[in-house]
């Protein structure tokens, strides 16, 4: 029996998700007014960065398996940044401090400089009614 190769792994993932946070940003950062799309876009890049920081582990883990600890712990550090990334825009995005949007989009700028866009292949119904979604997340539930 030959091997079974995953082609769907958690890098290939994380590549998309980059992909479509680097598109997200640009978008953003064309923008000349905050409106609707401008908000979903955001809420829509705090689940990009929630996922990639989900799937570091996942990676992380492949090199643990093979006994290669050090690698394993450098690629957690290289990519911590993700998580702490979408805590601190779902902070704005949650509370409405719109204001702070810039300085976040500047941090996060560095880390999607080996990203070129030649064309922007996301469609807008990828981030429609993404704020909503995320700010129906916050509700806590009655009688939980």
């Amino acid at each position: 029996m030959s091997r079974v190769v995953n082609l769907d792994g958690p890098g290939k993932a994380r590549n998309q998700l980059m992909r479509t946070s680097a598109e997200i940003i640009r978008h953003l950062s064309q923008k000349s007014e905050l409106d609707e799309e401008a908000c979903d876009m955001a809420a829509l890049l705090v689940y990009c960065l929630r996922e990639i920081d989900a799937g570091i582990d996942d990676s992380a883990l492949a090199w643990e398996k093979r006994d290669y600890w050090v690698k394993a712990e450098q690629f957690r550090s290289r990519w911590a940044w993700a998580g702490k990334s979408a805590a601190e825009l779902n902070e704005v995005v949650v509370h409405g401090a719109w204001e702070q949007l810039p300085m976040v989009l500047a941090g996060l700028f560095p880390h999607f400089t080996d990203i070129k866009i030649a064309k922007l292949t996301r469609s807008p119904s990828l981030w429609r009614g993404a704020y909503r979604r995320l700010l129906q997340e916050q509700v806590p539930v009655q009688g939980a």
